[in-house]
């Protein structure tokens, strides 16, 4: 351990020390480490973070997205998915539709299916309850992670429910998780320049907390690259750290790159990789209470993901599957890969490929 202090770059000061003898960074601490441009030593100690953790496992789960509809009510700045009921290019799938992409998972063998999609003004309740439904019924073996918080809060607003009401009817139908979507930054004047519509970061914490205390599990995500500053960031990192010390119930952290391409704020920059790995490492170092660091390959690029697996990361995500949100946002990446193709990509990191279900159960 000695050695390790003394390859670190010593103008982290105390941060690397509170790193290395297992104690919790603060707001301070955070913003040093953005402003710092050691990326390696920021890398270093996020890697000894994850390895306590996760030791020499890279995750990957066989899953399959389903975007739903991208007619949606709230029209954020940042988002090239959403259409206008009437505009070209909308489109909603009905329950058969949503169970024939489904069906595909047979053949695959996936143990997930991530279903989100824009806030319809038109759908009831009872469509989403009987598309859970009808999933679950036909199969009963795949673990369905669905709707993002601000999707559940538009449905318990159509249908004059609370939010905990809404979560059991979709529990009870077979919901088995939540995505982290739709947390963007928690900031209220980045909420308010970005997506005024939206439920606030308050609101979108509490429909988390409800699930949890349903016993649902679900995933954590900041939407990074806009006009958020470092404090925006590691307000936001604290914010889910401090639920998660309530809860439990958060099982992973995914930040999300911005792609400007198509949106409100095409003139914006891509995040350079610098940011997308300080994003991941900082997160495995601010979030102490999480098991995981997800790397989401669809928004980084393959090679980034790899790298990040010694930056923090022990999950990149899994085969996915027919992705539409970030694509339609210019994303350049694949919108599958093999397993073989992942089991590949994490060998030659050197680190041992582990399939897992959505709970993070090791699968064989």
């Amino acid at each position: 351990m000695q050695l390790l202090k003394n390859i670190l770059n010593t103008d982290l000061g105390n941060i690397q020390e509170k790193v290395i003898d297992g104690h919790r960074l603060d707001s301070e601490d955070g913003i040093r480490l953005f402003e710092s441009p050691d990326i390696l030593a920021i890398g270093n100690l996020a890697n000894l973070v994850r390895e306590r953790i996760n030791k020499n496992r890279a995750y990957y789960i066989i899953n399959r997205h389903i975007n739903y509809t991208n007619i949606c009510k709230n029209r954020c700045k940042f988002c090239a998915f959403s259409r206008d009921n009437d505009e070209e290019g909308a489109y909603q799938m009905s329950i058969k539709e949503i169970l024939d992409k489904a069906s595909q998972i047979i053949h695959e063998k996936a143990t997930e299916l991530h279903i989100v999609g824009g806030l319809h003004p038109e759908l009831g309740l009872d469509y989403y309850v009987e598309m859970i439904g009808s999933i679950h019924e036909r199969f009963p073996q795949v673990h369905i992670q669905a709707f993002t918080a601000v999707e559940i809060a538009h449905f318990a607003d159509i249908s004059g429910m609370s939010i905990y009401e809404t979560l059991k009817k979709l529990k009870d139908a077979g919901l088995g998780s939540l995505p982290g979507g739709g947390a963007e930054v928690f900031s209220t004047d980045v909420r308010k320049e970005l997506c005024p519509e939206k439920l606030s970061g308050e609101e979108w914490l509490n429909t988390m907390r409800t699930a949890h205390n349903l016993g649902m599990r679900s995933n954590a995500t900041m939407l990074y690259g806009h006009i958020e500053s470092h404090k925006d960031r590691i307000n936001h990192l604290l914010k889910l750290r401090e639920l998660q010390d309530e809860t439990g119930g958060f099982m992973s952290f995914i930040p999300l790159a911005f792609h400007p391409k198509n949106t409100d704020l095409k003139d914006f920059s891509s995040t350079a990789g610098m940011l997308d790995l300080k994003m991941l490492a900082i997160g495995r170092l601010m979030l102490d209470n999480f098991d995981h660091i997800k790397a989401f390959w669809i928004m980084i690029g393959i090679k980034l993901a790899q790298i990040s697996l010694s930056f923090g990361v022990d999950d990149i995500d899994g085969t996915v599957a027919e992705e539409r949100i970030t694509h339609s946002a210019g994303a350049e990446t694949p919108e599958a890969l093999t397993v073989d193709e992942i089991k590949s990509l994490i060998e030659e990191t050197g680190r041992e490929p582990v399939e897992r279900d959505t709970l993070y159960n090791r699968i064989n």
